[in-house]
């Protein structure tokens, strides 16, 4: 667990934990928040943020759910950017829940998205749900590489030093006779898997045989939430 170095924003450094983890040489800050933080180049990544969730679901002729979740992950994504001070963004696909629901996004929720890219590298990762919201600015990859890190959206069983999303892993702890689930980043030598950072994401456990396939047995967990936890990723 840890504080951001000293010179960092005030607002980061007095008000948010974290855990910080190393990938290939990397020095990563694995935010409660779901989203991690690479010092070294002012970057924020978030994976998964779904956006317009709701409304493909009800596009769709599914439940109702309150159309909220897209101001609530934007507003949680502002709060990230502003307490990091983050020059660079790697949104790491599925950004928005299909293309039709980035283009049926109000106006209001556009200009928000322009507001938070005005001043920064902003890069969009495709993702299985989206292609990439060409419509919107900033950079559209199917891949980043920075340093000795590759951003890309779903993990490769080949690959190392890999940071992606796609899985929305989520693990439980065992505590005082309780049982607490929540997103969690997945880490281990070769690989960095983020959570979801969006609102309705939902979650695979970590335990599932994917995730058990993808990492070692070494692998652990950082789940997210006021006080992230780093503990050995269940295997069961």
């Amino acid at each position: 667990m840890g504080r951001l170095e000293a010179g960092a924003h005030r607002t980061y450094e007095q008000s948010m934990n974290f855990c910080e983890v190393t990938l290939a040489g990397a020095q990563l800050h694995a935010l409660g928040s779901g989203g991690l933080y690479w010092p070294e180049h002012a970057l924020l990544c978030v994976s998964d943020l779904h956006l317009g969730k709701s409304e493909r679901i009800a596009r769709r002729g599914g439940a109702q759910l309150p159309p909220y979740e897209t101001r609530d992950t934007l507003t949680r994504l502002a709060a990230d950017l502003d307490a990091t001070d983050a020059r660079k963004v790697v949104c790491l696909g599925d950004s928005f829940d299909d293309l039709a629901a980035a283009n049926a996004l109000p106006e209001e929720e556009r200009l928000w998205i322009t507001r938070l890219q005005a001043g920064r590298e902003w890069i969009w990762i495709e993702g299985n749900h989206d292609a990439g919201p060409l419509e919107f600015g900033g950079t559209h990859l199917r891949t980043l590489e920075l340093g000795p890190l590759t951003f890309r959206h779903i993990a490769q069983p080949e690959s190392t030093a890999e940071v992606s999303g796609h899985y929305h892993p989520k693990t439980t702890l065992y505590t005082r006779g309780r049982a607490i689930t929540r997103p969690s980043f997945l880490l281990d030598d070769a690989r960095l898997i983020l959570p979801a950072y969006g609102t309705y994401t939902g979650g695979l456990r970590s335990h599932d045989t994917v995730l058990r396939t993808l990492m070692s047995p070494q692998a652990h967990a950082i789940l997210t939430g006021p006080h992230p936890a780093q503990i050995p990723m269940p295997r069961q």
